[in-house]
């Protein structure tokens, strides 16, 4: 059997992806290692898969939380700035330590988040084949789309999608000088973007073809295996809602759930709509803050609950635009209305628009407009996409992309999608 190392970013949902992903590759009887600085090793909980702690001269204790807050507080320029920058930073470390770590742990090939290049770079030095996951929407750039992390929509004048592209480039400096840095060090090829270090065996992504726009350049070896996931929560918790009135769901996410304001109009929104608001706030929110919510209206407030039932028993779904909530919501029939706030959320809010799968608002957005947009949801009949919703429950999950990989290794060659699937949704 063969032993996979692990290269993400060191974020909740990106961690928790590839945790499923490996773990069904250690339940076929191979070994899976996570690599990355000693703090993230919080974001592993299956003690079946192992944790290689690279970097610790460059990551002192504390430096994760101060990452956790750069990633929780993106929208203004000056944190921007400070978030590429550790991006970049992080990205060189890892080029630094990761390739004698994988050398000395007898690693037989990387499976690389996309978001993080030093997986793919490390790999592809030491000579070793190495897999690409889309944990998020896919950075696969194609002339005439826009860039996952834009707001934009499909088909509108290609020169709106280039300018914003040189605009994403030219903020993103930092990391580019550090992959050309890393690369001149490895003795490899130059790459100034994430999207140049991507696998040429196998590329899965989270995002089914039907939910993307449409593509006509994806490489014969990407695979839109669904989300990576084990098997769903089916807990039922023992909570007493209204059947007769309206129940509203509303998640923003691990990084996101701290933003008690916007909490707040949803449940002002909700009151005035004589509807049910469940929130889960991920523990972002504190004793105060949740007693707060219930006095403006929120039904139920906790900081997590078991999404696969929330969105099932929910009328609509208010979601920052992550997209396994997304995924989770299109697979019960209910309504999406999604506020995005940073990252490729912006992407996947449009990608629910164009489908028409709900709402988008801005994060700015006043009580009075999610008060009309939920009440148009909560009025109007569920949104349908059969083949959306088909693609979801057949696309294969981490069954399928642990069958991809498994036989990418074996054969050393790329393992082809039959046609484009993306192109044809």
């Amino acid at each position: 059997m063969s032993h996979f190392a692990v290269v993400a970013p060191p974020y909740p949902s990106h961690f928790a992806a590839m945790q499923a992903l490996g773990a069904e590759l250690v339940a076929r009887g191979h070994r899976v290692s996570f690599f990355h600085q000693p703090e993230a090793q919080r974001w592993v909980s299956d003690t079946r898969l192992g944790y290689v702690e690279v970097g610790h001269a460059d990551c002192p204790p504390g430096s994760l939380d101060h990452a956790m807050g750069l990633v929780a507080r993106p929208t203004g320029p000056l944190q921007l700035r400070q978030l590429i920058r550790h991006l970049a930073q992080t990205s060189a470390m890892l080029c630094k330590w990761l390739p004698a770590a994988l050398r000395e742990q007898h690693v037989d090939a990387v499976i690389c988040d996309q978001m993080e290049p030093a997986g793919a770079l490390a790999a592809e030095h030491c000579g070793l084949p190495f897999f690409s996951v889309a944990c998020a929407l896919p950075i696969n750039r194609e002339p005439g789309l826009p860039l996952p992390v834009m707001p934009f929509n499909h088909g509108l004048d290609p020169r709106i999608y280039e300018g914003s592209e040189r605009v994403h480039d030219w903020l993103m400096r930092p990391m580019q000088h550090a992959l050309e840095q890393a690369c001149l060090a490895l003795g490899l090829p130059a790459r100034q973007a994430a999207h140049q270090c991507l696998s040429p065996l196998a590329q899965l992504s989270q995002t089914p073809c039907s939910l993307d726009f449409h593509r006509q350049g994806l490489p014969a070896h990407f695979h839109a295996v669904g989300p990576l996931r084990g098997a769903p929560c089916t807990a039922t918790p023992d909570w007493a809602f209204d059947a007769g009135k309206p129940l509203v769901f509303a998640s923003l996410g691990t990084l996101q759930g701290h933003r008690f304001e916007l909490f707040a109009r949803i449940a002002q929104a909700c009151r005035r709509l004589d509807a049910q608001l469940l929130v889960a706030h991920c523990g972002g929110l504190s004793p105060a803050q949740q007693a707060s919510l219930l006095q403006l209206g929120a039904t139920l407030v906790t900081d997590f609950a078991p999404q696969h039932w929330a969105v099932r028993q929910a009328s609509v779904v208010v979601s920052h635009g992550g997209l396994n909530t997304v995924l989770d919501t299109v697979a019960a029939g209910t309504p999406l209305l999604v506020i995005p706030i940073a990252f490729d959320q912006p992407g996947v809010a449009a990608r629910v628009r164009y489908h028409r799968l709900g709402e988008v608002l801005s994060r700015h957005a006043g009580v009075g407009p999610i008060t009309d947009a939920l009440g148009r949801l909560l009025s109007q009949p569920a949104p349908t996409h059969p083949a959306l919703q088909a693609e979801l429950a057949t696309c294969g999950g981490v069954q399928r992309g642990a069958d991809i990989l498994e036989t990418a290794l074996r054969s050393g060659k790329p393992v082809l999608q039959e046609g484009n699937l993306c192109a044809m949704t």
